[in-house]
């Protein structure tokens, strides 16, 4: 006796379909709540990556002591995103996510250039994190082992651990992200505590919220680096199908994650301003670098701590590691069932329901990028320059430009979207706030464009202030024309961009 599993479906409010349980071409449904969806969402934001890598830099390189209002102002212009995409994300449940939300609105054309250079970004954020993680490693082993290797033997054991996780079930990843994260989130709590009870010569100054620490040309470049820590919450609508109330918790995780992102580093980044002083907190950073952070708990929570904080630094990087991996694999999925990828990339694997194959797709894309880097790597052990300056700079940069190239353009989409549906009377406050939110991106992008070569540490003439960015800009190019090729040779495909899982349903429906 067969059955066909194509007949449990889950309704979406209005009657739209929101996925197809058990079929192969639909991602199991019920899978997460809204706790395991926040901790998938919150792993990628990497806290304590964020507070001993960003922070520092951003401080050293821009010499802008008020970092913490940066985060403040960021957290209101993501909020202001986070509206119009919410309401969006309540009327369409994709995989395939920022895409599928630009399809709706700007039309499936659009949505094939998104979907590349989301599927590019993704890559390249979740890439550039296997640099920095082998290095750290690398460095511990030498550190507590004496044991000395080089970066990349690390950085592909983590990829393939990643890789072989990603075939398992979402709410076995969620418990594991969930214990890594719980514990970063206490690390840093706890120093911010005693750097608040110990502060440096200038006490419990609020200097660093004060908007004349905000003047300068470094603003909108600094701008760039904090924008990057909270690269994470924008993911809640890759898992909608995976979710018993799409359009419930995908809002609800959204709002969570930016308030909490945007007020933990907030006060975590004044914590560092306090501990070293207002005036001294760039000069420290400067000297200290990456090493800031455990260079002030180790005066204040002793050498243990200091270890264990190492450590944590190592497996928060892997959570993220393994958030960023479902997104692309997610993503590959999207694109392999709406023809913008081979079809086999459409189907899911095994009693999992997890993309299988894209997640293959990432873990063989991540493992030739490290090698490259690493025949690439003429440096001795410890070095840090092909690991961190290199591969963790370069394709953190990149795929940061691409997500806010795809906020923006989401922003408008939801604008879009809504005035063709005829409901610009009834959300006109989102459409206000999605506009204002698209606005502020675009400048962020531009900055980033035009101090590329800051981002990377290059020079002012470098080939890499245009190279890099350009690899968006051809994944664009390439997205788009991959979708007018479609729109010329196969309009049914074009037609299903952006509608994931009801137009297979609405095929098969007519097929029967």
């Amino acid at each position: 006796m067969t059955t066909d599993s194509s007949s449990t479906s889950t309704s979406a409010p209005g009657g739209g379909i929101s996925t197809f349980k058990g079929q192969e071409r639909a991602l199991r449904a019920d899978r997460l709540g809204t706790g395991g969806l926040l901790l998938s969402v919150l792993a990628a934001t990497a806290p304590l990556m964020v507070v001993a890598g960003v922070m520092p830099t951003t401080f050293a390189v821009m010499g802008i002591v008020g970092q913490p209002l940066l985060f403040v102002v960021l957290g209101v212009v993501l909020i202001l995103f986070s509206i119009g995409y919410a309401e969006m994300s309540r009327h369409v449940h994709n995989a395939g996510a920022f895409y599928a939300y630009i399809s709706r609105g700007l039309g499936g054309t659009a949505g094939a250039g998104a979907a590349l250079v989301a599927l590019v970004a993704y890559n390249a954020l979740q890439i550039g994190i296997y640099g920095i993680l082998g290095f750290e490693v690398s460095g511990l082993l030498a550190t507590y082992a004496e044991i000395e290797i080089a970066w990349w033997i690390p950085a592909l054991v983590a990829a393939l651990a990643v890789g072989l996780l990603g075939w398992l079930k979402i709410d076995v990843n969620a418990r594991v992200l969930g214990v890594l994260l719980a514990v970063e989130v206490l690390l840093v709590v706890i120093f911010d505590v005693a750097a608040l009870a110990d502060p440096g010569p200038q006490g419990l100054s609020l200097h660093a919220f004060d908007p004349d620490t905000l003047t300068g040309a470094g603003v909108g470049t600094a701008l760039c680096f904090c924008i990057a820590a909270f690269l994470g919450f924008e993911q809640a609508p890759v898992y909608a199908e995976e979710t018993s109330r799409p359009h419930v918790l995908v809002p609800r995780v959204m709002f969570l994650a930016v308030g909490g992102v945007a007020v933990f580093f907030a006060l975590s980044s004044w914590a560092l301003t306090v501990a070293t002083g207002p005036a001294e907190i760039v000069g420290s950073a400067r000297k200290q670098s990456a090493g800031l952070l455990f260079f002030l708990t180790e005066s204040r929570l002793g050498a243990t701590f200091t270890d264990v904080l190492h450590v944590l630094f190592v497996t928060g990087m892997f959570a993220a590691l393994l958030s960023f991996h479902n997104v692309v694999a997610r993503y590959a999925f999207a694109m392999g069932r709406e023809g913008l990828l081979p079809a086999a990339f459409g189907r899911t694997s095994g009693s999992s329901g997890a993309p299988g194959t894209g997640s293959l797709l990432q873990t063989v894309v991540a493992v030739v990028v490290v090698i490259a880097f690493a025949i690439a790597d003429d440096k001795p052990v410890g070095d840090p320059t092909a690991p961190v300056l290199h591969l963790f700079t370069w394709l953190g940069n990149v795929g940061a430009l691409g997500v806010i190239v795809l906020m923006a353009a989401a922003s408008l989409s939801v604008v879009v979207f809504f005035v063709r549906r005829g409901a610009a009377g009834a959300q006109a406050w989102r459409l206000v706030t999605s506009a204002l939110a698209g606005i502020a991106l675009l400048v962020i992008a531009g900055y980033t464009v035009k101090d590329f070569d800051v981002l990377v540490g290059a020079g002012p003439g470098s080939a890499l202030s245009w190279v890099l960015p350009g690899v968006i800009g051809l994944a664009l190019v390439a997205g788009l024309l991959l979708g007018a090729v479609l729109r010329a040779r196969a309009p049914e495909k074009h037609a299903r961009i952006g509608l994931g899982n009801e137009a297979f349903q609405l095929d098969k429906a007519a097929s029967s």
